[in-house]
């Protein structure tokens, strides 16, 4: 048969669902929004997605740093949970935050590198509600790019946000518990809730038919596909073989994730697939289990191209949650003031690899879907890091940052770059800037486009 051409927005339609699609070879190229007569059509090929994923308190950096620079270095201990997708890997070094440098303020490293680590601007020293940062290199791109996709863009973590209240040395927690701002007074609060996300992600029109939606699907114990079923056989009449293929593995993962929003324990599933058993509210008990519901929903999101841009913390600067089940029981934030204890430093090292080990777990989620001759990882420039070097120190330059991904040939990856000291973290987010489209000449304390490979 021949296969039809479908709109890149197309979405699967039910009572209060809407399941965006997965990028498919028949997909039409779509006018850019909001422009005029002789707007360029967006090529066919897949778009290029920006992430950005914040871990709290800084790195064991002896653990972290290649001594090689090149595509010849070794991976150090913590980067060897990525070894499998080294050819992926962009590791960068000597890359510098000054907006998280005290400048007269005393203390607050980590407010000041959790407010400052997108946006590379010296935060307010208030606990009051006078704060002021600056807009984040995410919200500079959702302004350019975001009208292309259902979310502008999507801000998630694992603890919650806070707008007020005093959590650094006379910093406000706004600062401490929020990556992405809209402004300099207005930060994007974060979902941690993967059933919650799971809700925006695939409920769709008026308030009622969604409050129609989520009451069926209880009471009948229903799956959110299940509403959008005949919507699903009417497109997959339209397909070719291959594009029938990765819609039904996307609905499979879609389907996957949604029994798994239950926890394992208590969900009883039917013959038929569909769980019976209600979601539960609020976040998952174990911290595991939620960081890899959320990565599952990031590749979702992704994936189904409801939004191209996305922060995620992985909890909050200076958080000092222990980690027991990895032999870390003491706070992180309490085991980062190390004093140069080996014991210490060995326990921040093994919270750095299990973070780690919940990227590689999305990185191999990316990989495994296709997108025309590439992967949905190729597609991707997802970068990894700290505001804070080293915990005990405090220290802001030196950072350590990756980008996983290939940005769709923008980078060769499997390379160490080290950069002059002092070279500004801004320098890379505006190479990242121009890689979607925004011709910005500078962006935060930028001195230039950072030259990669």
């Amino acid at each position: 048969m021949n296969q039809s051409t479908i709109s890149r927005r197309t979405l699967l339609r039910g009572l209060g669902a809407s399941v965006a699609l997965p990028w498919m070879e028949c997909m039409l190229p779509e006018m850019s929004l909001g422009a005029g007569p002789g707007a360029t059509a967006e090529p066919t090929t897949a778009p290029l997605r920006l992430m950005f994923f914040n871990v709290p308190n800084g790195m064991h950096m002896p653990d972290w740093t290649p001594t090689a620079e090149g595509q010849r270095f070794e991976l150090p201990k913590t980067l060897r949970q990525l070894a499998e997708y080294r050819e992926h890997l962009t590791v960068l070094s000597g890359l510098t935050l000054d907006g998280a440098h005290a400048h007269g303020d005393g203390g607050g490293d980590h407010a000041r590198s959790g407010a400052s680590f997108l946006t590379g601007a010296h935060p307010r020293k208030t606990e009051g509600a006078d704060i002021q940062n600056s807009i984040s290199v995410d919200q500079v791109a959702a302004q350019a790019i975001g009208k292309r996709t259902r979310f502008p863009s999507l801000e998630l973590g694992i603890e919650g946000s806070a707008q007020s209240g005093g959590c650094d040395s006379g910093y406000s927690c706004a600062y401490s518990s929020n990556l992405s701002w809209r402004s300099e007074t207005s930060p994007l609060a974060k979902e941690i809730d993967p059933a919650a996300l799971f809700d925006r992600l695939f409920t769709s029109g008026d308030a009622a038919s969604v409050a129609q939606n989520k009451s069926a699907r209880i009471a009948r114990r229903q799956s959110v596909l299940d509403f959008v079923l005949e919507d699903a056989k009417g497109l997959q009449k339209k397909l070719g073989a291959a594009d029938n293929r990765k819609l039904d593995e996307y609905l499979y993962a879609v389907r996957d994730v949604e029994n798994r929003l239950v926890g394992a324990d208590k969900l009883r599933v039917g013959e038929d697939g569909i769980p019976n058993y209600p979601r539960p509210a609020g976040v998952p008990r174990q911290l595991d289990e939620h960081l890899r519901l959320m990565m599952d929903m990031i590749t979702l999101a992704i994936q189904s191209d409801s939004t191209r841009l996305l922060t995620f913390m992985y909890a909050n600067e200076g958080n000092n949650w222990g980690y027991p089940e990895i032999g870390a029981p003491e706070g992180h934030h309490d085991l980062s003031h190390h004093g140069k204890s080996d014991d210490k430093q060995e326990k921040v090292a093994k919270v750095n690899v299990y973070h780690l080990s919940k990227f590689a777990y999305l990185i191999k989620q990316l990989s495994l879907i296709r997108e025309g001759e590439k992967s949905l990882l190729d597609n991707c420039l997802i970068l990894y890091g700290s505001g804070i070097s080293d915990g005990d120190r405090h220290n802001h330059d030196d950072l350590p940052i990756l980008i996983a991904g290939r940005g769709a040939g923008r980078l060769t990856g499997n390379s160490h770059q080290r950069f002059p000291a002092k070279t500004p973290l801004c320098n890379l987010y505006l190479w990242m800037l121009n890689q979607v489209g925004v011709k910005a000449d500078s962006f935060g304390d930028s001195t230039g486009v950072l030259k990669i490979v």
